[in-house]
């Protein structure tokens, strides 16, 4: 039995592009199943899916293992899959993209809230609050970090496409939905993102959902669609 990653609406779900876009970059083969996160029986068919472990998405199945969270997902595939390369080699890189990709993972709620990913939006600018201004302002200096210290031989923030990638790449379509001031080194770092074949799948696949969910809409009640 191969795996088995169980996600949301592609337009909305930042946390399951995570896990989706990394697994298909680093060529893991997996079956996707899709469940709608407005659904009124959401939280009771992923649990069956998923035998009860989770009732919330992203989660990976491999056979009798269930693993939920994006991080914890990623993690569980680069250890399966180690000629993938999802961490880079080096020690310091390495120890510093966990670091990274932690910190996109507990943090930056302000932004999270204020610039909800929606990719079928067409692009129109959002002025930022105070705290997700201060949010972008920190991923803008990581991202420049990474760039600068480990970023040689490539485009993404620790040269090849990995895990941080896939960590913030939901990140970039809100910078580029909202329309975010951002340097030229971070437009060139969503340019790189946004330009890979199973970006391009996703969000070919978010533009024809069906799906609207209001409280993700920040125009409502006008739904804006490119």
């Amino acid at each position: 039995m191969g795996l088995r990653l169980i996600i949301g609406n592609k337009n909305y779900s930042s946390w399951s592009l995570r896990p989706w876009l990394a697994m298909k970059v680093a060529g893991i083969a997996f079956e996707e199943t899709l469940v709608c996160l407005d659904a009124a029986d959401f939280k009771t068919h992923v649990a069956a899916l998923s035998n009860g472990a989770a009732s919330r998405v992203p989660v990976l199945i491999d056979g009798e293992i269930c693993v939920w969270e994006s991080l914890a997902i990623l993690e569980y595939v680069a250890e399966k899959f180690p000629d993938c390369c999802l961490w880079p080699e080096a020690e310091a890189a390495r120890a510093h993209a966990r670091a990274t990709a932690a910190e996109m993972h507990s943090g930056f709620a302000a932004l999270r809230r204020h610039l909800p990913m929606n990719i079928r939006r067409p692009v129109k600018a959002r002025a930022l609050d105070p705290a997700a201004a201060a949010d972008a302002a920190r991923i803008e200096a990581l991202w420049s970090e990474c760039r600068a210290r480990f970023g040689a031989g490539g485009r993404f923030l620790y040269g090849a496409f990995g895990a941080a990638d896939a960590m913030y790449a939901p990140v970039v379509w809100r910078f580029h939905t909202y329309a975010v001031e951002v340097s030229a080194l971070a437009r060139d770092y969503m340019r790189a993102v946004m330009a890979l074949p199973a970006s391009l799948q996703w969000s070919e696949a978010a533009r024809s959902e069906p799906w609207v969910l209001s409280h993700d809409e920040v125009d409502w009640p006008q739904v804006l669609r490119e």
